[in-house]
């Protein structure tokens, strides 16, 4: 099998990339913070499969990019990655609204997730621009 689009191979890894340091994250910096008698059990199992939520997600979008980067027919993969970059940017737009409706100062924490994801919708629409005879085939 030969790769016909290294946008989306690139994409791919980095989805995959980041599932696995999200769930690292989760269960070694974030989760373990929730384990307080403060914090009902509910609400812990809440914030876990939530956290977890988007590792998942970041899981299945980086198995279908890597998928993808192998497809021929790009009219058939271009609605997927569409719709996968209109997530992103809902993922965005929620990760900085919800900063900055909570603390407007730590808008600046979100800096490098946010970077990150911009750079992964920028690749997922470059991958979508392709020409036929410009696929890197």
């Amino acid at each position: 099998m030969k790769v016909k689009n290294f946008y989306f191979l690139i994409a791919g890894a980095l989805a995959m990339l980041f599932a696995v340091t999200h769930a690292w994250n989760g269960q070694s910096a974030v989760l373990p913070k929730l384990d307080t008698e403060a914090i009902s059990v509910d609400t812990q199992i809440v914030f876990t499969y939530v956290w977890h939520i988007i590792t998942g997600e970041n899981m299945v979008f980086g198995i279908a990019f890597i998928m993808m980067s192998f497809q021929t027919e790009r009219s058939k993969i271009r609605f997927a990655a569409y719709l996968i970059a209109a997530i992103l940017i809902v993922r965005l737009m929620v990760i900085v609204g919800a900063t900055s409706m909570l603390d407007v100062s730590g808008i600046t924490d979100t800096l490098i997730d946010s970077i990150a994801i911009v750079i992964y919708i920028a690749l997922i629409l470059l991958g979508t621009r392709l020409k036929k005879s410009s696929t890197m085939a």
